[in-house]
């Protein structure tokens, strides 16, 4: 018998070859498996069939953050290099990273265009927390993020086992990527091309909340009761027009996981920015959205419990399966799957 709050339960094999490097194109070739709760079923199309499976009168919810090239190489006053990928700004210039390479905190690390940083805080996650300078000088956000841009690499996942290229700046951000802030891409919404896109804002209510994707999307469960698990907080902003498209919607599509754990922060807690830590399994359901469009996830990973606060353990691991079993391309460049 499977417990739903043991993380073992959410393993399953996947073959190497169904992880996806790259998308395929057009976007919306991407297959899509819809799971419809009501009847049970499960129907194999692909992504440009979409309207034909979404129901009437539905409010859908986007994320709009942009991705940042993230992942940076420099080196030591020694020589010794070292790599650095930025997860998020914490507060008073502080900025929370992950190294490659020895560092200890004072270690000051050198990068092209003049850029610095340097090591405050070692954390027991592994973790850093550094503060960036240029020329010595005092930077913000947005002009880091400009220097990241023209030194960085975009941080793809580590199960694509490659480094990034010229094609990933455009297809590992979506269309509607506005916001600079991610280190990963909410992944649903890379399925839309320019024409679905116009299809969903004339037929539904289309709004765009931001909530900035952190590098712990990626973590697994290590603690052996998945309530036991630190979740990761990732910052998050629900704009005015937003707001009250959620607080009217009778009925709510989340396009992505990103977008759900958003929506539903919002529900419990009526905060419309700030970190949100929420963490959604089978003993913490969703309360207001209604259909779920998103990718397949990593085994054991808090997305795909996710997945089961929706449609029950058993039930997502025979949605797996099928999956698996039709050869269904997994993780952030592959197919989707739309649960109504």
């Amino acid at each position: 018998m499977l417990d739903p709050l043991k993380t073992s339960s959410y393993d399953y094999n996947l073959p190497n070859e169904l992880i996806a490097t790259k998308p395929v194109s057009p976007a919306d070739s991407a297959r899509l498996l819809v799971y419809d709760r009501k009847t049970d079923t499960i129907t194999h199309t692909t992504f440009k069939n979409l309207m034909n499976f979404l129901p009437n009168n539905i409010s859908v919810f986007l994320n709009d953050t942009k991705v940042i090239k993230a992942r940076i190489y420099g080196k030591k006053e020694s020589g010794g290099k070292v790599e650095l990928l930025l997860n998020k700004p914490l507060f008073m210039d502080r900025y929370l990273v992950m190294t490659r390479g020895r560092v200890k905190v004072g270690t000051e690390i050198f990068f092209d265009k003049d850029l610095q940083a340097q090591v405050l805080e070692l954390n027991e996650d592994g973790s850093r927390i550094v503060k960036f300078t240029k020329n010595g000088e005092k930077i913000d956000f947005l002009e880091l993020v400009n220097i990241l841009n023209e030194i960085g690499h975009l941080p793809l996942p580590p199960y694509m086992n490659r480094e990034d290229n010229q094609e990933d700046e455009k297809d590992y951000q979506t269309l509607f990527a506005k916001n600079y802030g991610a280190v990963a891409a909410p992944t649903a919404s890379l399925h839309f091309t320019e024409e679905l896109l116009q299809k969903i804002n004339n037929k539904f209510d289309v709004n765009y909340l931001t909530l900035h994707v952190g590098a712990g999307t990626f973590k697994p469960v290590d603690a052996d009761d998945i309530l036991e698990h630190p979740m990761h907080s990732e910052y998050f902003e629900i704009g005015t027009k937003a707001k009250e498209a959620l607080d009217k919607a009778k009925s709510v599509l989340a396009v992505g996981t990103t977008v759900t754990r958003t929506v539903e922060y919002y529900a419990r807690t009526n905060k419309i920015q700030g970190e949100c830590d929420l963490f959604l399994n089978p003993s913490n359901e969703p309360i207001k959205v209604n259909h779920l469009l998103t990718n397949f996830h990593l085994p054991k990973s808090t997305l795909i419990m996710l997945i089961a606060s929706f449609v029950g353990l058993e039930k997502t691991l025979e949605i797996y399966n099928t999956a698996i079993k039709e050869k269904y391309r997994f993780y952030s460049y592959g197919d989707g799957m739309l649960i109504i």
